[in-house]
């Protein structure tokens, strides 16, 4: 893990260094928010979904928000982005952020829930023709995960370790998700850990679903929310608030109506129409809630990938309902 937070550390010191100036349009109206113009980072996956609800919905217009968004391939690349000024949100796995939290490499509040993971909607994947036939057999493999130490490779470890296996970290390859296909086809890794649609997309072209990656001690796990650098959450107090009031609007529906998020995936990602119907989906948490983000904190301890005891709470920005 040291070598990749040194990397962070650089990406942090860059970014810092070129971003002194405000890169979003600010408001006139004393009583509007501060910034009126949101560079949010996102992935195309459906972790994402109700940012382009509260877009196509209007909820952002209505709080005086304009956002512009640009894809991303994971946490631990945007943090470093939001930490620097460059994104003003990114949509932030919860392991990426308290490792770069506890590493100092920047300071960040979570102001809003996104994503929380559902049965067959992380999992680990090989090719077709693989001879790994069951978790323990992916001892000393190589296995691409689309950013280190994230999500993805703390809910590897943890399946593995079930079965008996203890992962090292050099057997990780990061790899854009779009790439794992191509990447399992011609043994550069022997697993992939996907989400949807790529796990669809690729049982359709013969790949192999091997074990549910959110089961069992990771069943309902955290997996992503919205994030903020701490200076900005506080010169921004109206502008955070109003982002809270419309993605709240935006989870509620996505929570409650499958073909809401239907009709937002294609509109920011590669998914179609028809394999937006078919995916598997995770839950959208309609609440911050503490308890379930210390959980993802407590695991990743027990797994070394933080140093000791560390508390969630003061990275949570709770939703205001101030104007």
């Amino acid at each position: 893990m040291g070598h990749t937070f040194l990397v962070l550390m650089a990406s942090v010191i860059t970014l810092t260094a070129c971003s002194g100036s405000d890169t979003g349009s600010t408001s006139t109206n004393a009583n509007g928010p501060e910034k009126t113009t949101l560079k949010v980072g996102i992935l195309p996956i459906p972790d994402a979904a109700p940012i382009q609800i509260a877009i196509d919905k209007g909820f952002f217009k209505e709080e005086g928000l304009s956002i512009d968004l640009s894809i991303e391939e994971g946490a631990a690349k945007a943090l470093p982005k939001v930490a620097g000024g460059t994104l003003d949100v990114t949509l932030a796995n919860y392991v990426s952020a308290f490792s770069i939290q506890q590493a100092g490499l920047g300071k960040f509040k979570i102001i809003a829930d996104s994503f929380q993971a559902a049965p067959d909607t992380f999992v680990i994947m090989v090719a077709k023709d693989s001879p790994i036939k069951t978790p323990a057999d992916l001892a000393g493999k190589k296995i691409a995960v689309n950013t280190l130490n994230n999500i993805g490779t703390l809910a590897v470890t943890q399946t593995l370790k079930v079965s008996g296996v203890t992962v090292n970290p050099s057997q990780f390859v990061p790899m854009p998700l779009p790439d794992m296909a191509a990447a399992l086809k011609n043994g550069t890794v022997d697993a992939a850990w996907m989400a949807e649609p790529f796990i669809s997309i690729n049982q359709k072209q013969g790949a192999q679903k091997l074990v549910d990656s959110m089961a069992g001690p990771t069943a309902d796990f955290p997996v992503a929310g919205w994030g903020v650098s701490e200076d900005f959450y506080n010169k921004n107090p109206k502008t955070v608030a109003a982002f809270q009031r419309a993605v709240a609007k935006a989870q509620q529906l996505a929570s409650t109506d499958r073909k809401v998020v239907e009709a937002a995936l294609p509109k920011y990602s590669k998914i179609d129409a028809a394999t937006a119907a078919v995916i598997t989906l995770g839950k959208y948490p309609t609440t911050l809630n503490e308890g379930r983000l210390q959980r993802v904190a407590d695991l990743m301890t027990e797994l070394g990938y933080l140093k000791g005891h560390f508390d969630v709470k003061p990275l949570i920005a709770a939703p205001s309902t101030a104007g």
